[in-house]
């Protein structure tokens, strides 16, 4: 008799998931819901049509640690980025600190598409891309949180 995999099974390994499908999404999105980072920590390179951000994700697969709530640094990479545009986000200040609360995939024709970042505070990434193609990438060890809490959004 085989078990299927438990969300549990996953939480000492670090993250390395790619999204290929609309269904996709929506996991990538509760694993980098209430990450943060730098907004000099963005990058489009256009020649490589990739669009990245270095995420300071907490660990929402691991929240019974007995080590108390955790973060790790994750690469959230977009490829076949076709056009990169922002609203609500002063690029200006480079002490800026981001936070990501979603991740929304919009079809569009022949496999395009626009990928959404909505982040708090009424700002957003809207990333246009030819095929819809993520990589979430833990690129650290796991480190306490420094705030020492678990996000809360007053469910």
């Amino acid at each position: 008799m085989t078990e299927d995999a438990r969300f549990e099974d996953g939480s000492e390994a670090p993250v390395a998931l790619r999204a290929l499908e609309a269904d996709d999404v929506p996991v990538l999105s509760a694993l980098v819901q209430d990450a943060v980072f730098p907004i000099t920590e963005m990058r489009w390179d256009r020649t490589r049509r990739r669009f990245a951000l270095l995420l300071n994700r907490f660990r929402w697969e691991d929240r019974g640690s007995k080590d108390g709530p955790q973060r790790v640094q994750s690469v959230l990479a977009i490829e076949d980025a076709l056009k990169v545009a922002s609203q609500g986000i002063d690029r200006s200040d480079a002490d800026t600190i981001l936070s990501l609360l979603s991740l929304e995939w919009e079809a569009g024709e022949d496999g395009t598409g626009r990928l959404t970042l909505t982040l708090a505070g009424d700002g957003a990434i809207a990333i246009d891309v030819e095929a819809l193609e993520l990589t979430l990438k833990d690129v650290t060890r796991p480190y306490h949180a420094p705030s020492g809490k678990t996000p809360d959004h007053g469910a």
